[in-house]
C-alpha cells in the first residue's frame, strides 16, 4: 500500500511539473502617446517566485495586480497565477522577457513588441493640451512668450489632475503669468504665458508638457460583477524648436530699451547723500545690463543691487561730496531687431550744485630767496656733487650685480586660481567652447542646476583646471 502511494505521489509531482508554464501578453501592441498598456504574466505552477517588477520599456509601473486560479482535473490539482502591470510607454519599445522560478526550475516570457504612435488631439476630445509661441526665429537673450493651455470638454470627469511642465532647457525663465480660465460653450480654457530668454545658440527645442486625468471606471471582479475603480490617462501637448541666432560682436543686449535718469534734486548740501535712479525700460534681456555705478573724482559713490519688475529695471545710487561735480552719462548699446541696428542710447550729463561747498585750497610752492653767499664750501660744492653722483653709479652697478647673482635664490611663481564663477556668468562663458567633450558635460550640469529643480554636484577642482586650461579668468 506505501508503495502504491509512493508511485501515485511521484506521478502527481510528475504530472504537475509538466503544467508549469510562464506566458506574457499585453492588452494591446500598438498605442497613442499617453495611452496605458496593460502587461501580464500568466504564470501555471505551484511554488513560485514573484518578480519585482517596477519599470516596463524604460516608464515607471503605474500599478500591480494579481489573481490566483485552483483547478482539480482528474483527481491532479493545478495553480495559475496572472500578474498584471500598468505602464504608459513614451516610445516604441520592446518588452524584454522576464527570467522566473517555478518550482524549482528557471522559465522565461517570451519578449514583446510595443509600437507607440503620436498623440492624434482631436477637436472634439474632452482634453486637450498644447504649446504654442509668438516667435520660431529668434537672437541670444530675445524675450519670447510660450503659452501653454489646457481645454477641458464642459461636463468631460475628471478626478484628479497631475500636471508636468515642458523642459525648458537652454532657455531662461523671466517670468510665469497667474493662470487665466475662459470658458465658451464646448470647453473650459486654462492658460498659462512664459516669458523666456534663450541662452545659447542653435536649435533649441521644448519638450511636451503632459498632463495626467483620472476619471471613473469599472473593471471585472473575481465573481464577474463590475468594480468601480479609477483610470489614469496620459494627455501630451505638443513640441516646440527653435532656431536661434547669436548677436552682432561687441553687443550683448538685444530688443528695444529706453534710459532715464531720475534725480531728487540737482542741490544738496556738502557731505549730503544725492539719491538716484536709473531707469531701462523696454523689451529685452534686462537680466544682462551690468551695474550702472560710474566713478567720479573726489565723490563717494555708492550703488544697490539692480531690481526687475516686468519691462523694468532699476537700480540706486548714491552720491556724497564737498563740491560741485558733474554725473557722467549712464550709457547702454544693444541690437534692434526690429531695424537689425546696433543702437547706443544714454543719460544727458547732469551738473550737481553743493551748496556750502568747501573751498579748494590752492597748491602753492615755496621756494628759499634768499641771497647765497660765497663760501669755502660752496666753492667746493661742485667737486663733492661729481664725487657723490661718481660714488651713487658705482653702487647702483653693484647692487644690480648682486641681484642678478641672487635671482634664481628669489624667484617665485603665484599661482591664480580660478575662482568659481556664478553659475550663468559661468555658463556664458563656458558655451563659446561647447564642442569641447569635458565642457560639454560642465555644461549639462550648470543647466540642470539652473533650469530643473534637479541639483547636480559640480567637482570644483575640476572646473578649476577647465577654466584654467582654456585661460578662462
Amino acid at each position: 500500500m506505501k508503495t502504491i502511494t509512493k508511485i501515485a505521489l511521484l506521478f502527481f509531482i510528475t504530472v504537475y511539473q509538466l503544467f508549469a508554464s510562464l506566458t506574457a501578453r499585453v492588452d494591446t501592441k500598438s498605442v497613442e502617446l499617453g495611452d496605458i498598456v496593460t502587461y501580464s504574466l500568466d504564470i501555471s505552477g505551484q511554488k513560485i517566485k514573484k518578480p519585482d517588477i517596477t519599470r516596463l520599456c524604460n516608464s515607471d509601473v503605474i500599478s500591480t495586480s494579481s489573481q490566483t486560479n485552483m483547478q482539480i482535473i482528474n483527481g491532479a490539482m493545478s495553480k495559475s497565477y496572472t500578474l498584471s502591470y500598468k505602464f504608459s510607454p513614451e516610445m516604441s519599445c520592446k518588452i524584454e522577457p522576464i527570467e522566473l522560478e517555478i518550482d524549482g526550475k528557471v522559465e522565461h516570457s517570451q519578449a514583446i513588441d510595443i509600437e507607440v504612435k503620436a498623440p492624434s488631439q482631436t477637436k472634439d476630445a474632452n482634453f486637450m493640451l498644447t504649446l504654442s509661441s509668438n516667435k520660431e526665429e529668434l537672437y541670444v537673450g530675445e524675450t519670447l512668450e510660450l503659452t501653454l493651455a489646457f481645454k477641458q470638454r464642459n461636463g468631460a470627469p475628471a478626478l484628479d489632475s497631475k500636471f508636468t511642465p515642458p523642459e525648458l532647457k537652454g532657455f531662461w525663465i523671466r517670468g510665469e503669468s497667474t493662470p487665466q480660465k475662459t470658458q465658451d460653450d464646448n470647453y473650459t480654457t486654462t492658460t498659462i504665458v512664459y516669458t523666456l530668454l534663450p541662452q545659447r545658440v542653435g536649435e533649441l527645442k521644448i519638450s511636451r508638457a503632459q498632463m495626467q486625468i483620472a476619471s471613473r471606471d469599472n473593471k471585472l471582479d473575481s465573481w464577474g460583477g463590475f468594480m468601480p475603480t479609477i483610470k489614469w490617462k496620459n494627455y501630451f501637448s505638443n513640441e516646440l524648436s527653435f532656431n536661434v541666432k547669436p548677436l552682432p560682436e561687441g553687443v550683448t543686449l538685444v530688443g528695444d530699451f529706453k534710459i532715464n535718469l531720475l534725480l531728487e534734486k540737482d542741490e544738496v548740501n556738502a557731505n549730503e547723500a544725492l539719491n538716484a535712479v536709473v531707469e531701462v525700460s523696454g523689451d529685452g534681456n534686462l537680466e544682462d545690463i551690468k551695474s550702472f555705478k560710474p566713478y567720479i573724482d573726489a565723490v563717494g559713490v555708492f550703488e544697490e543691487k539692480a531690481t526687475i519688475e516686468g519691462a523694468k529695471l532699476s537700480q540706486k545710487i548714491a552720491f556724497v561730496a564737498q563740491n560741485d561735480f558733474i554725473i557722467p552719462p549712464f550709457e547702454i548699446k544693444y541690437f534692434d531687431i526690429k531695424t537689425k541696428e546696433i543702437k547706443s542710447i544714454s543719460t544727458k550729463e547732469v551738473h550737481i550744485k553743493i551748496i556750502n561747498a568747501k573751498p579748494k585750497e590752492e597748491l602753492i610752492i615755496k621756494t628759499d630767496e634768499k641771497q647765497i653767499t660765497k663760501n669755502p664750501e660752496v666753492i667746493y660744492g661742485d667737486a663733492y656733487d661729481k664725487v657723490y653722483l661718481f660714488m651713487a653709479f658705482f653702487a647702483g652697478v653693484f647692487l644690480g650685480v648682486i641681484l642678478m647673482l641672487l635671482k634664481p635664490f628669489l624667484k617665485f611663481k603665484r599661482v591664480k586660481k580660478s575662482s568659481i564663477k556664478e553659475p550663468r556668468t559661468l555658463l556664458a562663458k563656458l558655451l563659446p567652447y561647447k564642442e569641447d567633450e569635458e565642457v560639454k558635460e560642465m555644461i549639462e550640469a550648470l543647466e540642470q542646476n539652473i533650469y530643473t529643480d534637479k541639483s547636480v554636484e559640480i567637482d570644483k577642482k575640476a572646473l578649476r583646471e577647465l577654466l584654467k586650461r582654456l585661460k578662462i579668468d
